[in-house]
């Protein structure tokens, strides 16, 4: 898989003529290099349903007179850039206007997406209805008459549906299609189904040829479907609605499955489909430094004008980016991610009820409280080898079922310590702890919100009492040692006693122990990382980093990069060496919804220490090749990085 990637979007209404009317080979070839771009994803079929190339299996776009996808194909492969082919799979809006009983439909028979002429806008389609023997048909004619490096299909998944072929299917196997397990069995095997389906028909034409599904998210504790895949791709636009916390989040998944993968970011201001938006070329340097240093290739999203013009200012833009990527590649093949700590992902697990519309804030906070504290960590499911990690994270309402309690008792024998916080740890009905961390459960706290006074300095921050806003169990020890007390406020704020604007203050009521420490780890009474993804308070950190410092005896990295930077270690054995990424940028809200980075500010005298037990021969920079003093002292190696601006490496060699 190459390394710097564009998915070139084409989705060009019926309504606009001519289509690829300045089309030019030679043009198209310059800004490809001028981008640097080594591999480009081109389009067969766009979400309005047209072709882009002459076809029997579906049409042409009326406004296009030759072969567009064979001519851009031709003129990237005379340049040795690679060309997967895009098909909109999921949407299809001319057959959609000729076929609509083939619609996905909700329980109330409405179809998605679109809702009627007032807003408009493309429709999905059923995989359980005559329209997959279409698709698949498109598939293999288009292989059969281009060389096609790959295939992406989009806006494919396990959808939810009730059109009459999957109510009918339902019905014909003597089950009622109100019973939502049933239709949620049918709907898994209609994907199952679909991407069998795909793979069946490339392997006839093009075997071995490398297949993407395309949903916008990569399903956490759904490996039967990641490896329904050949890679994959991790479609986050930071400014098209992820944000900046979802690619490491994603990230830190995918490279545990062993398998290739990209970051997808977009040269758009905003997001897909845009027009005479750009980002600013900072941000799409960060961005792409941010994929190789979590283990990935890079994609950046742009779209095609109408008229076929390649837009020059979009592939300077991309090539400002893709030109430090392509002098850092050597330091990025075959990578491991290094890590200390594993966050078992909530959306793994098959989180408690309580979490269900709220699962992806607790592991967006985990995450960002990991990122800022520096601590090298993984996201993991159940299927990983626990193990591996000196420390594991269960956030806020991972129900341990009888499958896990033995996945977590075996890793505890073998020395793991577990960080659990709110509901964590309970039984399915949230009756009891079903792992010894140090304390009974008493219930969920009658008081929200409450106070926390820990019996410790966390960290920069004073001996007070701390507004905890989320919701808290009540606990009793039981053979642990208390870290810090629960504090209860005087009464709930409700319309006959309230105090002040917001909460009621503490009362100084000892309401029970708030954290506690045993010998399998620590606990801490309230769902923090759902807390911290949505209000960000400093003590919610300073507390969950305490416990990870005070578990992680023996760090494998520190350094005094400040809290907005990231940094990683990946290790390339095949090269004898440890990779340590450093980078810091800062985004800025602008608009709604929209963060933007756009200043790069340069950090001085980075001193970073890892611990291994390699002989290190030599530290430098990369891909400076500038040699870097470096001292070692009790299985570590130390050094600081002069200057830091936007993204650095610095490579460790070992024997």
């Amino acid at each position: 898989m190459r390394f710097r990637q564009v998915h070139l979007d084409f989705h060009t209404s019926e309504a606009i003529s001519p289509i690829g009317a300045r089309f030019d080979k030679k043009q198209f070839q310059e800004m490809l290099q001028l981008g640097h771009v080594d591999s480009i994803t081109l389009f067969s079929k766009c979400h309005h349903g047209w072709a882009y190339h002459p076809s029997e299996a579906n049409e042409i776009h009326p406004g296009l007179g030759f072969d567009l996808l064979g001519a851009a194909i031709e003129a990237a492969h005379e340049i040795d850039v690679k060309t997967p082919v895009y098909l909109s799979a999921g949407l299809d809006e001319k057959l959609a206007r000729r076929h609509p009983e083939w619609l996905i439909r909700d329980e109330n028979d409405h179809t998605n997406w679109a809702n009627g002429f007032m807003e408009p806008g493309y429709h999905q389609f059923c995989m359980n209805s005559p329209y997959l023997d279409i698709l698949l048909e498109q598939i293999r004619e288009m292989l059969s008459r281009y060389d096609a490096d790959g295939l992406f299909l989009d806006i494919v998944g396990v959808r939810n549906c009730y059109c009459h072929s999957c109510v009918e299917s339902v019905r014909q196997e003597g089950n009622d299609p109100r019973e939502v397990a049933v239709m949620r069995l049918l709907w898994e095997n209609t994907y199952a189904n679909y991407t069998a389906k795909v793979k069946e028909t490339v392997e006839s034409v093009k075997p071995g040829l490398p297949i993407f599904h395309n949903g916008g998210h990569i399903a956490r504790g759904r490996r039967d479907l990641a490896v329904m895949n050949s890679h994959l791709e991790l479609e986050s636009l930071p400014t098209g609605g992820w944000g900046y916390d979802h690619f490491p989040l994603s990230a830190r998944y995918a490279q545990t499955l062993d398998v290739e993968f990209l970051g997808m970011t977009g040269k758009f201001h905003t997001s897909w489909g845009e027009f005479g938006g750009f980002k600013h070329p900072n941000a799409l340097r960060y961005e792409t430094a941010l994929s190789i240093a979590n283990g990935a290739r890079c994609s950046i999203g742009d779209q095609l004008h109408p008229d076929g013009y390649m837009d020059e200012a979009t592939y300077a833009l991309i090539g400002a980016a893709y030109s430090d990527i392509k002098s850092k590649e050597a330091w990025c093949v075959k990578t491991t991610n290094v890590a200390d700590v594993a966050l078992l992902s909530l959306e793994a697990t098959g989180v408690h009820a309580m979490a269900e519309a709220r699962n992806t804030h607790s592991d967006a906070g985990a995450v960002r409280m990991l990122l800022e504290g520096k601590v090298l960590f993984d996201v993991i499911d159940k299927e990983q080898d626990f193990t591996a990690y000196k420390v594991l994270i269960l956030p806020d309402y991972v129900a341990v079922d009888d499958g896990l309690q033995g996945q977590l008792e075996s890793y505890l024998q073998q020395g793991g310590k577990i960080v659990a916080t709110g509901w964590s740890g309970l039984d399915a009905e949230g009756n009891r702890f079903v792992i010894d961390l140090g304390v009974r459960h008493v219930g969920t706290n009658p008081f929200r919100p409450d106070y926390f006074r820990p019996s410790f300095k966390p960290g920069s921050l004073g001996a007070t009492s701390y507004i905890f806003y989320s919701q808290g169990q009540k606990v009793e020890l039981a053979g642990g040692t208390e870290l810090g007390q629960r504090e209860d406020p005087y009464f709930n704020r409700d319309v006959f006693t309230f105090c002040s604007h917001q909460h009621t203050p503490s009362s100084y009521t000892y309401g029970g122990p708030g954290m506690v420490e045993s010998g399998n780890g620590i606990y801490i009474a309230w769902n923090v990382f759902e807390d911290y993804a949505t209000k960000g308070s400093l003590i919610l950190r300073e507390v969950v980093l305490f416990a990870l410092n005070r578990l992680l005896t023996a760090k494998t990295l520190q350094t005094s990069l400040p809290a907005q930077g990231v940094v990683t270690l990946q290790e390339q054995k095949e090269e004898n060496r440890l990779v340590n990424h450093l980078l810091y940028a800062s985004p800025v809200r602008r608009g709604e919804g929209i963060e933007v980075i756009e200043d790069i500010v340069p950090i001085y005298d980075v001193e970073v220490s890892v611990r291994t037990a390699k002989s290190v021969k030599q530290v430098y920079l990369a891909p400076q090749l500038t040699p870097l003093p470096f001292s070692c002292e009790k299985e570590t190696v130390s050094y600081t990085v002069p200057v830091l601006e936007c993204h650095q490496m610095v490579v460790i060699d070992y024997e």
